[in-house]
């Protein structure tokens, strides 16, 4: 295989001019191509641009940018990617347009050439179906914005040149970006283990149980993520995440774990789109989110008694120690006084079924999440049942948030918010690593770099929270709901069984 030194990009939008960038910084010649000549005219300017601001603040030396700009040749025909040794597509995503690019690069490009499709949501099988020589195409998928996402996908299409996947591998890191790998299946790592985060943040606001700024803040000041699913599909553009979500599910054949909602369906129609168009999940005046003030915390009720459950020993151990920390006296009495606040810490139920279980008062009981840890600045999550009246909701609110600590009072839901939505990003990752799309060790890593998850990725997150506790938060969801969006992967199941981390792979494939 040609070692390749020329790289040819068709498609000069926002991906290809970012793809071009980091070649030709890696000292690669481009290629660049694009129907609309005046695209090519204007990334090659705006790359120009660019290198500059670099220089300018000392990034790069002057020197740098300007031999990077010299190497990007615009091109008006397509006929000029015969010099390349690799021809990577970042056109419109749609498989005819890709198909019909690839069959008349086919008789332009030498026979060694490799043919690459930065698809998101395409089967590169697919498209290769349409090639003379479909073992010389492959999937190499960066992430906008392409500088700066650190991660490329290189997927292997059923008939790709094992040999042509490990080049881009190399050159991936050539142009100093992360490879990872991946089997030709729908949303390949990145945007399939994506859809564990943000249709359970849909779900979560189609039942009502918290509106979505507060589950951005539950998952950003309790769970530890940078963004919440809401701020995450807003930055994205729902012109880009709802289709993303509705090709997955079908593409999965109605796979309830991927299930799209109306509510973005809704919005996409309507042109809410985000940040993009200045109006979303959130508003932006003048690139700034608009926030609806959190509600105020109420009076702390002098002498309240509180009656901590002891069904769920984890949940009750460190409710125990906050309440402490609160000076807060528990009860200990078998049953709770008539007079107490009830206080229960389920792990995956809702509130009403634990009122239920134990023949609780309904009136004075409210869940408190403890599944993150309850330490002073992180926030708290206290969920009601639709029998918990005002007077004991608040002074839940009041007594969890007595020592300057945000609280998020919920209605109730099978694992709060926190719980499940983070079981069910756990739970997608395991299945992708069951189904050997990528390795757990590809997983983390494209899903830390490609969305910007804490805790080292899915699958560490997994092992760091406690994938026994994961899992139970799994089966309870699966109980109550009655919904196959939450049966546990068996990759979970099996390595909790076993005793194994689920970033371990099997024994007869590690060895």
């Amino acid at each position: 295989m040609k070692k390749i030194e020329t790289i040819g990009i068709v498609g000069a939008g926002a991906m290809g001019r970012g793809i071009a960038q980091i070649a030709a910084q890696a000292g690669l010649q481009v290629l660049l191509y694009d129907l609309n000549e005046q695209a090519v005219a204007a990334a090659r300017d705006n790359l120009g641009q660019t290198w500059e601001k670099l220089a300018g603040k000392g990034k790069i030396t002057a020197e740098a940018g300007q031999a990077a700009l010299a190497r990007i040749q615009p091109c008006s025909d397509l006929k000029a990617m015969s010099a390349a040794q690799l021809v990577l597509e970042a056109v419109v995503e749609r498989l005819d347009v890709k198909q019909g690019l690839f069959q008349q690069l086919e008789g332009i490009v030498a026979e060694d050439c490799i043919l690459a499709s930065n698809t998101s949501s395409l089967s590169i099988t697919a498209i290769a179906a349409a090639c003379s020589r479909p073992e010389r195409v492959v999937g190499y998928h960066f992430f906008n914005p392409v500088p700066l996402m650190k991660v490329v996908e290189v997927i292997d299409g059923l008939r790709t040149d094992r040999a042509i996947g490990d080049a881009l591998m190399d050159l991936a890191r050539a142009m100093g970006h992360t490879a990872v790998r991946a089997k030709d299946m729908p949303g390949f790592i990145v945007n399939h283990a994506g859809r564990g985060m943000n249709t359970e943040g849909l779900r979560l606001v189609q039942e009502a149980v918290a509106p979505f700024y507060q589950v951005d803040a539950v998952m950003r000041e309790q769970a530890g993520f940078r963004m919440g699913p809401f701020e995450l599909m807003d930055l994205t553009g729902l012109d880009v995440s709802h289709p993303v979500m509705e090709s997955v599910y079908q593409q999965f054949y109605d796979e309830p774990r991927f299930r799209p909602s109306p509510i973005t369906a809704v919005r996409f129609a309507g042109g809410l789109l985000g940040r993009k168009t200045k109006e979303g999940f959130y508003q932006y005046v003048d690139g700034a989110k608009q926030v609806p003030d959190a509600p105020a915390v109420p009076a702390l009720s002098e002498g309240l008694k509180v009656w901590l459950a002891p069904y769920h020993p984890v949940g009750h151990k460190r409710a125990a120690a906050l309440l402490k920390e609160l000076g807060v006296g528990v009860i200990a009495t078998d049953t709770p006084p008539a007079d107490a606040l009830i206080v229960v810490t389920p792990y995956g139920e809702d509130t009403s079924s634990v009122v239920a279980e134990y023949q609780l008062d309904g009136e004075r009981t409210v869940a408190l999440d403890t599944f993150f840890g309850l330490e002073q600045g992180k926030r708290r999550v206290v969920m009601c049942s639709p029998a918990t009246l005002p007077k004991w909701r608040d002074a839940a609110h009041a007594l969890f948030a007595s020592d300057s600590t945000a609280v998020s009072v919920i209605d109730d839901s099978a694992g709060f918010v926190g719980q499940r939505m983070i079981a069910t990003i756990v739970n997608v990752a395991s299945d992708i690593a069951q189904q050997t799309i990528a390795t757990p060790g590809d997983i983390d890593l494209a899903v830390s770099l490609g969305l910007g998850y804490p805790r080292g990725g899915p699958l560490s997150m997994g092992d760091s929270l406690g994938a026994a506790l994961i899992l139970d938060i799994l089966r309870n969801m699966h109980r109550v709901t009655g919904d196959a969006r939450y049966r546990a992967s068996l990759w979970l199941q099996r390595r909790v069984q076993l005793g194994l981390p689920l970033t371990a792979e099997p024994a007869s494939v590690a060895a």
